[in-house]
């Protein structure tokens, strides 16, 4: 492990010299030769890197994101050459190369980290042996072998022996009980970082040699770093530590705001968005408006979750548009087109009539009242006027065929007689 690390040494002299500039601020505060000092400057330097790293971070998720979506065309390669790996590997990389993806970018925070932690490891080494390294001199090399972070000093290791741990001035006992915490809060916090991406946010539609991948990851991870927790000195164990602390939250809030699609925290994440844009009827982040901007660009090729958003938004008399924001549709009417975007469309307002005037319903009154009475009268007119003949009972059948022989029409006038042939 020595080996390893001395191949660091180029980086060693900046990671001390961002410790110790760390120690004089916290040194100030709570003592130079307290554990608060040096730990808190082991978490500061941390927190520096993990920071500097956010745009690699980024570019890995984008990485992980665009591997994803490669997943069901990864394994149409494997099964159409199942039997020919070269030819498979060779499909693999034209896949890549065509898509703008690299396999490697998902592992760049890791493999930048690297550098760091080595240095650090050599450096806390060098305390732990009673060796200046870097910009640490002998004072703040004999300040640093004073520290102890609730007993155990910052280069004592588990594995240690009872002489190596009573020299730096602490008992075996406390060296193991925190390094043996330590060791399990980093398995447990690194297990959980990886079940919280395997759970919340993996397409689950998508069943692919990736997700089994990741699944043997999430366990294979935390007992790495139990094995390797054992040869780690205390300081090393709080920059890991503190490292998988941050990634946890770091992922927790990309999780929360940028989710997969398809994913479980995709569906949380819209359901949230609905109950927030139809409450207020608008979009107010830039990041909404790019989610929802991508979900309207799908048009018929959305998931299960993002066709539920886009049907709540309708329900609600709100419409989303392609630039990502929403519309109210009020007096409107929203349209599905043919790819599955919502866009509203004016409805058609029914006219009221005029309201007349007095003059006007006077004279409108007139002119039905002088209008002659035809039909309606003779309706109305009752049946004892009518000519006794009529009124006169007949024989069963003879009216209706004098009626049929005379060529009257029953209620109008007599049709008139065809002339004859002859």
């Amino acid at each position: 492990m020595d080996t390893i690390a001395s191949l660091f040494s180029f980086i060693t002299t900046p990671v001390s010299w961002v410790i110790v500039q760390f120690h004089t601020v916290y040194g100030t505060i709570f003592g130079p030769d307290t554990g608060w000092a040096w730990g808190l400057s082991i978490v500061s330097l941390v927190i520096l890197i993990r920071i500097c790293l956010i745009p690699l971070f980024v570019k890995q998720i984008k990485a992980t994101r665009a591997m994803q979506t490669l997943q069901p065309e990864m394994k149409k390669i494997q099964e159409r050459y199942k039997n020919d790996k070269q030819r498979q590997s060779e499909e693999m990389m034209k896949l890549y190369k065509e898509s703008g993806t690299n396999p490697l970018s998902s592992c760049l925070p890791i493999l930048a980290q690297s550098p760091f932690f080595f240095a650090l490891y050599h450096v806390l080494n060098g305390i732990a042996s009673g060796t200046t390294i870097g910009v640490i001199n002998e004072s703040l090399l004999a300040s640093a072998r004073k520290a102890h972070i609730f007993g155990a000093p910052l280069a004592a290791k588990f594995k240690d022996g009872a002489g190596t741990v009573h020299a730096l001035g602490a008992t075996l006992t406390d060296v193991r009980v925190v390094t043996a915490l330590m060791i399990v809060l980093m398995s447990a916090s690194q297990f959980y970082t990886q079940r919280q991406l395997m759970t919340k946010n993996v397409d689950t539609t998508v069943k692919t040699p990736f997700m089994q991948q990741q699944k043997m990851l999430m366990y294979v991870f935390p007992v790495m770093f139990a094995v390797f927790g054992i040869n780690f000195p205390v300081g090393v164990l709080v920059y890991w530590l503190t490292t998988n602390v941050w990634t946890m939250g770091q992922q927790m809030y990309v999780i929360r705001n940028n989710p997969t699609p398809g994913s479980k925290a995709q569906a949380a994440y819209l359901e949230r968005l609905t109950h927030h844009v139809t409450h207020h009827g608008k979009v107010r982040r830039r990041s909404e408006k790019t989610i929802i901007k991508a979900i309207v660009a799908k048009g018929r090729d959305r998931n299960e979750f993002e066709r539920k958003f886009i049907n709540a938004l309708n329900k609600a008399g709100l419409a989303a548009q392609a630039d990502g924001t929403v519309v109210k549709s009020e007096t409107q009417d929203v349209v599905q087109t043919e790819d599955g975007t919502a866009t509203p469309v004016p409805a058609v307002r029914r006219q009221q009539p005029k309201r007349q005037t007095k003059s006007q319903r006077q004279t409108t009154a007139k002119q039905a009242d002088e209008m002659p009475a035809t039909s309606l009268e003779k309706s109305d007119e009752p049946q004892d006027l009518k000519p006794a003949a009529a009124r006169q009972p007949q024989k069963p059948g003879s009216g209706t065929r004098s009626k049929a022989q005379s060529g009257q029409r029953k209620g109008g006038p007599q049709r008139p007689k065809s002339p004859s042939k002859k």
